[in-house]
């Protein structure tokens, strides 16, 4: 028998649904950002006006403004101690569970909100996922404006070729702590844990897109629009 593919937004659309049956009433949740978090919302707003009563912790403004016009009441991540299940995409997924993540230019936050939370359910197309991290889409990091050319030098000492995200307008991307964002070109991560903290232990550097031992378990929709589960091997 010969399985049709789906339309992208379609599976998105299909994949929102089931990630947004994963929350239970009453929970304090943590919502990602992109083009996946935006269907998951949509359809956890489904669920609020039906009746679910949550809270969420957003991950960007972008996340905040779908949120509230989904119904969901957003809380903020300094008034919460901790998160039930945090749901978010991700730019790779290796068998691991290990992640690429920021793309969306808000990887700060959403480390801030996956490091508080009970459960991180990483939801994605199956594209995203990889046998070896860094092949398919540059590595995000996040930099302090003030200097950056040189944080941009020290990072491309650990062997990255990071360029400045610019806008079409040709200005510097700024994320919505008020910092710029470094992209390093594609290349094999072997040690995702070993380059992340070469990384962090940068003058300049904010954060860094690998998710290392964050995400829980996984839903990703196969081309033919079903759902499989994600466990880490």
């Amino acid at each position: 028998m010969i399985e049709l593919t789906m339309e992208l937004a379609e599976r998105l659309a299909r994949l929102g649904t089931a990630a947004a049956e994963l929350v239970e009433d009453g929970q304090i949740i943590g919502l990602g950002t992109g083009s996946t978090a935006d269907a998951m919302i949509d359809a956890l707003g489904e669920r609020v006006a039906a009746g679910l009563t949550i809270s969420a912790v957003v991950t960007s403004s972008q996340t905040e403004a779908r949120a509230k016009r989904n119904g969901i009441p957003v809380v903020s991540l300094d008034d919460v101690a901790d998160i039930a299940i945090y749901l978010d995409g991700a730019d790779e997924i290796d068998p691991a569970l290990t992640l690429i993540k920021g793309r969306g230019g808000a990887l700060l936050y959403e480390k801030l909100v996956s490091e508080r939370s009970a459960r991180f359910v990483v939801i994605a197309a199956s594209e995203k996922l990889v046998t070896t991290l860094g092949l398919r889409l540059p590595l995000p990091i996040e930099v302090i404006p003030y200097g950056w050319p040189h944080t941009l030098e020290r990072v491309a000492s650990l062997g990255l070729e990071p360029v400045l995200r610019r806008s079409d307008a040709g200005e510097p991307v700024v994320t919505d702590a008020g910092n710029y964002l470094l992209d390093c070109a594609r290349r094999e991560i072997t040690d995702p844990a070993a380059l992340g903290a070469a990384i962090k232990g940068l003058t300049g550097v904010v954060e860094h897109g690998l998710f290392i031992g964050l995400a829980t378990d996984g839903l990703i929709v196969d081309e033919t629009g079903e759902i499989n589960r994600l466990t880490p091997r």
